[in-house]
């Protein structure tokens, strides 16, 4: 991989973690979180710069789609659940 498409990549994947954690919802955050994770990790040994671009290109889609969906959940805001209040801040 190109030293500027990984550095595009990891600053993707910072931005989608990033924004995933403002979700409201603790199910939502979690999930998202954990997904974009796993999914990094299942295509971290792609060579091929075709796939490397598409698989690019629908990170930058699903990074739009987690935004729309924060500023969603952000309007609709719920109480929190009795496991978020017991979680450790994380340094």
């Amino acid at each position: 991989m190109a030293a500027s498409s990984r550095a595009q990549v990891l600053d993707l994947y910072r931005a989608m973690l990033r924004e995933s954690k403002h979700f409201s919802a603790y199910n939502y955050r979690t999930y998202a979180i954990r997904r974009i994770r796993d999914a990094f990790r299942e295509n971290k040994n792609v060579k091929d710069p075709v796939e490397i671009q598409t698989l690019v290109n629908k990170a930058k889609r699903d990074l739009g789609m987690i935004r729309r969906q924060v500023h969603i959940g952000q309007m609709y805001a719920t109480d929190k659940l009795i496991i978020e209040s017991q979680e450790k801040p994380k340094t």
